[in-house]
């Protein structure tokens, strides 16, 4: 807190609660530091009267990458601004701003107006018991990843001689090459084929019917004539003679009419 500023318990406590979630956010990837209140555990800045920021960022290997001050509605004026904003911008580490919504353009005259370097501008604002953030302003790079620098594994003590064979066999196996990765050649432009002239259906030749050969008519076998004896043949004339006369003499009677 400032040591020219007395904030209301109401603003002091919405204060506090600001700076407990912005640790939390950045402690994902910086060692981070806190004074909340009147709290003065982090100190930045040499000399004899070092300052303390709501929040310090440091890496792991404990170096200061950038300080975070929060601030309330009453806390945004030029008397704030000319004691604490100006010394925090001229510090080796980049210099973030929280204010409310309501006062962004009174922050942003009054660090236009003392040149004082802000990388990041954030106005934070209430939706019923939560608080959101928004970036108003964003100059530079920004902050480094944080990533944890890597651990060197400690080589462990030798026993009865073990670690000199075991150097030995690392000292035999030659070390394994990358195998040379080969560029993948571009693929050539497929060439566009014309389009083919459409096929006319191919007309199939009707075979001309061969006509048959009729075959010759066969003439009919008469059947041989039996022989007759000379007898029956006399007889038969003389039976058809008779029959012929008695047909021609038998006249019918005629039967007179009556008057």
């Amino acid at each position: 807190m400032s040591p020219i500023l007395v904030r209301p318990v109401r603003e002091q406590l919405e204060h506090d609660r600001v700076i407990r979630l912005l640790q939390a956010k950045y402690k994902r990837k910086f060692d981070v530091a806190i004074n909340p209140g009147n709290e003065q555990s982090a100190p930045v800045g040499a000399g004899p009267s070092p300052w303390y920021p709501d929040l310090v960022l440091q890496e792991r290997g404990r170096k200061l990458v950038g300080v975070v001050e929060v601030e309330t509605a009453e806390s945004v004026n030029n008397l704030e601004a000319m004691s604490q904003w100006v010394a925090f911008g001229k510090l080796r580490a980049q210099f973030h701003l929280y204010v409310p919504a309501s006062a962004i353009d009174s922050t942003r005259r009054l660090c236009g107006d003392l040149a004082i370097p802000v990388a990041e501008i954030w106005a934070y604002h209430a939706i019923g018991d939560q608080l959101r953030f928004t970036l108003v302003q964003k100059t530079g790079p920004g902050l480094p990843k944080g990533s944890p620098e890597p651990r060197v594994a400690q080589p462990k003590a030798a026993v009865n001689g073990s670690g000199r064979a075991a150097e030995k066999e690392k000292a035999a196996k030659p070390a394994a090459t990358p195998a040379p990765t080969k560029a993948k050649a571009a693929p050539a432009p497929k060439a566009v084929a014309a389009p083919a002239a459409p096929k006319k259906p191919a007309v199939k030749a009707k075979a001309t019917p061969v006509p048959a050969k009729k075959a010759a008519p066969v003439a009919a076998k008469k059947p041989a004539a039996k022989p007759v004896s000379v007898a029956k043949a006399a007889n038969g004339a003389v039976a058809k003679q008779a029959n012929g006369k008695k047909k021609a003499a038998a006249p019918a009677p005629k039967t007179a009419k009556r008057r």
